[in-house]
């Protein structure tokens, strides 16, 4: 677990950054070595953009593979102006936005028999869900089982993710993954 200065510090980068981008401005540069350890060390994030509980953004990555400070910065403006479904943040938006950050854990196959089992194997709330089929995948983070709490309506939204048929993690035997996070937000 991050301690609370480093997860306020997380928060403070992502606003920095994203309201840069907004600004068409470049992102401020990070001094590692004034960082802690945890945030030196590779991590992988994900930055969640609202607005009135509304979804603004929501971009990051499953795999560690940078220092956790700079993988939550680019995620942060990555969610601000890349995410397909939402136009760029603007600058005028940006003192609206709430931004969460999930750190995640990596990711491990989760083994299963058939779809029952699956859905039994499955932990709301507690776990994130990544399906592959063949080059398609999505995941959900587990914060969106408190808007899909059925298991069997979260597989079929995310087959929707991943441009499938929301039914064919009954038809067919996919690849899944589970991981956990560590999740926190602005006190706005």
């Amino acid at each position: 677990m991050l301690s609370e200065t480093d997860r306020q510090l997380l928060l403070k980068i992502a606003r920095q950054a994203i309201s840069a981008a907004a600004a068409g401005l470049a992102v401020p540069t990070l001094d590692l070595a004034a960082f802690s350890a945890d945030l030196q060390a590779n991590g992988a994030s994900f930055v969640t953009l609202t607005i009135a509980d509304q979804l603004r953004g929501c971009i990051g990555t499953l795999e560690a593979y940078q220092p956790l400070a700079l993988d939550v910065q680019e995620h942060a403006v990555a969610a601000a102006t890349q995410d397909y479904r939402f136009p760029p943040v603007t600058a005028g938006e940006v003192p609206l936005l709430l931004i969460e950050i999930s750190r995640l854990t990596p990711t491990r196959p989760l083994a299963y028999n058939d779809w029952r089992d699956l859905i039994e194997k499955l932990r709301p709330g507690v776990d994130g869900v990544l399906i592959k089929d063949g080059f398609q995948r999505a995941t959900f983070l587990p914060q969106v089982w408190e808007k899909v709490a059925d298991p069997q309506e979260f597989l079929t939204h995310l087959c929707y993710k991943m441009g499938a048929p929301g039914d064919l993690w009954r038809r067919k035997k996919l690849e899944v993954f589970i991981y956990q996070v560590e999740e926190f937000k602005e006190n706005i």
